[in-house]
């Protein structure tokens, strides 16, 4: 048997630290190695929910009935609807949480699941934390998962403004409630504003609900370099599309210049739940509907469109985690 050197001892040393740089430096050379690996980005669970809003002209039962025809499986509350000749609230400021509940459970049983509903009032107005407040409760009652906000168009009180959603984050968080400011001209004209004001306030449970029509509306700029520097705090749209030409107004998806697949991309990868509640279905140019069924066709119209952008956006390869 040989005798093992001290030289011979050396010579394998070296061999091992020189096969041990090798494999290092091969595997170093590999994309990723020695960074930290992000988790791979999830699909966004988008809502696709009809808003009573375009059926403010009709009764609410006829409302729910129509877009549930229309094959939704999510709806919004608007704010009121004709109920033989009176203009009705869908739910008043001051009812209590049990008739919230109960439209709910209304709701639930035609197989439409409620997702969102309006507030009714500007944060800076003096009696903005009260109504506010209430609604959150209404909402929790109703098992809604989002109460949305806005600003006058006029312009605001902005100290106010952030002072009162300060406030209720306590209260949204108690209750499993999130508040949602989107844009509506004035102090919330932008993506970029509210997210100004949602920085401020500084509560997990205060987030932005993107319109990117009012958006294109009141600044007549493309929404969707706006919707990018909010995307990360976006919960929520209100769907409305709008056009400058030939005429200046709101329509519905799809009709509009706003592209929705650029649109949808910017958060097509949060893993979050998101609902996006058809606020606007109207055609662009003739006059709306004067039956329900013609609503319910610009519904299903609505839906079909949002269906094929998200199923499209859904095929393409998952994009590389944003980078910190």
């Amino acid at each position: 048997m040989a005798e093992c050197t001290p030289r011979m001892a050396r010579r394998e040393f070296l061999r091992a630290v020189a096969a041990t740089a090798t494999m290092l430096a091969s595997r170093s050379a590999q994309p990723g190695f020695g960074q930290e690996q992000s988790p791979p980005r999830k699909p966004t669970q988008f809502q696709i929910a009809c808003m009573t809003l375009p059926y403010s002209a009709f009764p609410l039962a006829r409302a729910l009935q129509g877009i549930k025809a229309a094959g939704y499986r999510y709806v919004a509350w608007g704010t009121s609807h004709n109920e033989n000749g009176k203009s009705v609230p869908v739910m008043p400021a001051d009812a209590p949480p049990q008739r919230a509940r109960e439209l709910a459970q209304r709701c639930r049983d035609l197989g439409l699941e409620p997702v969102m509903m309006f507030s009714g009032i500007y944060p800076d107005n003096p009696k903005a934390y009260e109504v506010l407040a209430r609604r959150v409760e209404q909402a929790a009652a109703a098992g809604i998962p989002q109460v949305l906000t806005f600003s006058s168009t006029s312009g605001g009180n902005r100290p106010a403004f952030i002072e009162t959603l300060k406030k209720l984050g306590p209260i949204c968080r108690d209750h499993n409630v999130l508040i949602v400011v989107k844009q509506h001209g004035g102090l919330t004209a932008s993506g970029e504003l509210c997210l100004g004001i949602i920085r401020e306030v500084g509560q997990d449970w205060i987030k932005i609900n993107y319109d990117a029509g009012n958006v294109m509306d009141y600044l007549n700029i493309d929404p969707i370099p706006d919707l990018r520097k909010c995307a990360e705090e976006v919960r929520s749209f209100c769907i409305k599309d709008h056009r400058n030409f030939p005429k200046d107004e709101d329509c519905g998806p799809g009709f509009g210049e706003i592209d929705h697949y650029k649109l949808l991309y910017e958060v097509a990868w949060t893993g979050r739940v998101m609902p996006l509640c058809c606020e606007n279905i109207s055609a662009p140019l003739l006059p709306r509907p004067k039956t329900p069924e013609g609503v319910d066709d610009l519904a299903r119209r609505a839906r079909e469109f949002l269906e094929t952008v998200i199923a499209g956006l859904h095929s393409l390869p998952t994009p590389a985690p944003k980078k910190p």
